[in-house]
């Protein structure tokens, strides 16, 4: 496959990113909002928890957490803002407005069942999608995969509520892709790692063969940037730190391992069969290196 020049001018596309919780845009998909919203195209995230059952790294803020002053979700919405302006985007989204939903935790813990958790929002969330969808219109939108990137709950759900609010919402995206990791990918080790952290074993990262891999969105230096200014914001969730010289940088959330972030962000995504059916089925795009904006620009048609 070719991979088509992302335009430098504004282009009459608009995507959509929905992500489960503050700090998911930067870290699965902050070089690909950088890199679009530098190519003109209309960027929006919604994100459907203010993180509040979070960990926090450090004292500082632990007096924040659900089991202290749960005051943790208020604060992640100023992270957010922050990264979000890093990557070019004017303002954070919620679904169903802010505190709407709650985060869940991780599966198996009790605040799953909160009466606000995210994994119990039914219907109403499915109809807030849907009302985004057909609201704004976007032509891309940009979600996980069914199994929610790394299994989070919330991240399954907020597939769930996506792939939901796409077959019931009059408008139809003309791709929906998932953020993966490569396999390639989490093989990167870092030459020097401090020594308050360490690297990932054998299969512990979620990750995608690079064989199933369908669209990429390459980092120029200042996409890679604003995605580490906007991995910066969230300072209360993962520690940055710097690669060899020109080697890419790793991040370590609370648990203390590493895992790279790459110079190229990937995805599978999936196109409408016929542009000029909306009604018709969504079909998976061919493995391949695409960029992600290929057949959605007026110079990629």
């Amino acid at each position: 496959m070719t991979t088509s020049p992302v335009p430098s001018t504004h282009i009459d596309v608009r995507a959509l990113f929905v992500h489960a919780h503050p700090d998911d845009e930067a870290i699965t998909t902050g070089g690909t909002i950088a890199v679009l919203v530098a190519a003109g195209v209309d960027v929006r995230v919604v994100t459907c928890t203010l993180g509040e059952e979070g960990e926090v790294l450090g004292e500082e803020f632990a007096g924040l957490t659900s089991d202290r002053a749960d005051q943790l979700g208020g604060y992640r919405i100023a992270e957010l803002s922050a990264a979000l302006r890093a990557l070019g985007v004017d303002r954070p989204r919620f679904l169903g407005d802010a505190g709407r939903w709650r985060d869940s935790g991780m599966a198996g813990t009790p605040s799953a069942d909160h009466p606000r958790a995210f994994v119990g929002s039914g219907r109403a969330a499915v109809e807030e999608m849907a009302g985004i969808l057909d609201g704004w219109r976007p032509d891309l939108v940009v979600t996980y995969d069914p199994r929610g990137g790394y299994g989070h709950p919330d991240h399954v759900r907020a597939h769930e509520v996506v792939h939901a609010a796409l077959g019931e919402a009059a408008h139809r995206p003309r791709r929906v892709a998932w953020t993966v990791t490569a396999r390639s990918d989490v093989s990167l080790v870092h030459p020097g790692p401090p020594s308050h952290l360490r690297h990932a074993l054998p299969d512990e990262l979620p990750s995608v063969r690079d064989s199933r891999l369908t669209h990429r969105v390459p980092l120029d230096p200042s996409s890679y940037a604003a995605k580490l200014e906007a991995l910066t914001g969230h300072a209360t969730q993962l520690e940055l730190v710097p690669g060899a010289d020109g080697d890419p940088w790793f991040l370590a959330l609370t648990n203390g391992v590493l895992q790279p972030v790459p110079l190229v962000e990937w995805y599978i995504a999936s196109d409408l069969a016929d542009p000029a059916d909306p009604a018709g089925p969504y079909v998976r795009c061919a493995p391949g290196r695409s960029h992600l904006l290929d057949g959605l620009t007026e110079e990629s048609r």
